[in-house]
């Protein structure tokens, strides 16, 4: 290509011109109807608006691009908005789950000194008979060990995990 055709085509260039407000609409309905433009519908349209055809193809090849961007944005956001849940969910129960390991320990070190006085008890009686007539007040005292500012253990949503068997 010789230095006038590339001047030719770079004056012609900045001159292209812009479509009109009708023009778009016209293309923007077509586009809602059908994505693909066939070549019969191309040259009605192309005829319709004025324009050469691969003009009109061109705009539809765009608009189709764009389409498949806004779409690919909107697909981002939404997954975006349910990773940021699920993080959420995770942060919350992992919460949940250092709560629960606390109490599970604070219950093995309960029942750990719970068990050592009961068999040193025992055999301090030399009977069984702690284990029997004892039990209720045994388990009063272990729920009376684990409410803590009048709540009890593990009720940090109001459920009493002892109230059945603690009467």
């Amino acid at each position: 290509m010789d230095n006038f055709q590339s001047h030719t085509r770079k004056h012609h260039l900045k001159h292209k011109k812009r479509l009109t407000q009708e023009q778009v609409r016209l293309l923007e309905t077509s586009f809602n109807l059908n994505t693909k433009l066939d070549p019969e519908r191309k040259s009605h349209l192309a005829q319709e608006l004025g324009l050469p055809s691969t003009r009109v193809a061109i705009w539809y090849q765009n608009r189709r691009a764009r389409n498949k961007n806004q779409n690919l944005e909107v697909d981002h956001k939404a997954l975006k908005l349910k990773l940021e849940n699920v993080m959420e969910d995770n942060a919350r129960l992992q919460d949940e789950v250092r709560r629960l390991k606390h109490e599970l320990k604070k219950v093995q070190e309960i029942f750990g000194t719970f068990n050592s006085s009961l068999s040193s008890s025992c055999d301090d009686v030399g009977s069984s008979h702690l284990l029997n007539g004892s039990k209720h007040h045994l388990e009063k005292e272990l729920y009376a060990s684990m409410v803590a500012d009048g709540v009890p253990f593990g009720s940090s949503d109001g459920y009493d995990f002892f109230a059945s068997s603690i009467s």
